[in-house]
């Protein structure tokens, strides 16, 4: 499973999971494209990623947030996301997508509010909550 969505009063949650950082990090960006409805288009672009955070929370959440400013700036989203490397406080992506087609949910922010990474028995999970 790569994420689940959790219910939410004013805003939408989802909860990613991943065998390691990377994957949960592919897998968060993965939720939020798909929380928009925005995964069905063929990707025919390319964009190279590089992200900061002082930890792993502020990196998710700049990771996400840079997601978002591109799809907002460029009229993209992503459907694939490669990290290429991971640190606790950088990622390096390819991100593949396509020009942006008619999107009726759309994510503003991705917010601090429950913000969570942990380490399970089966991996890694990260809460996320997103402003609408």
């Amino acid at each position: 499973m790569q994420y689940e969505e959790l219910d939410h009063t004013a805003d939408w949650a989802f909860r990613a999971f991943g065998t390691d950082l990377k994957e949960l990090f592919q897998n968060a960006a993965y939720a939020l494209f798909a929380l928009e409805g925005a995964l069905d288009a063929q990707s025919t672009l390319t964009r190279e990623i590089y992200v900061e955070g002082i930890d792993r929370e502020a990196l998710l959440v700049n990771w996400l947030s840079e997601l978002l400013f591109l799809q907002e700036t460029k009229r993209e989203t992503y459907q694939k996301f490669e990290i290429t490397k991971l640190s606790d406080t950088e990622l390096q992506a390819t991100v593949y997508g396509a020009h942006t087609q008619p999107i009726t949910k759309f994510i503003k922010a991705v917010t601090y509010h429950d913000l969570k990474i942990e380490q399970t028995e089966k991996g890694w999970e990260a809460t996320v909550v997103v402003d609408v």
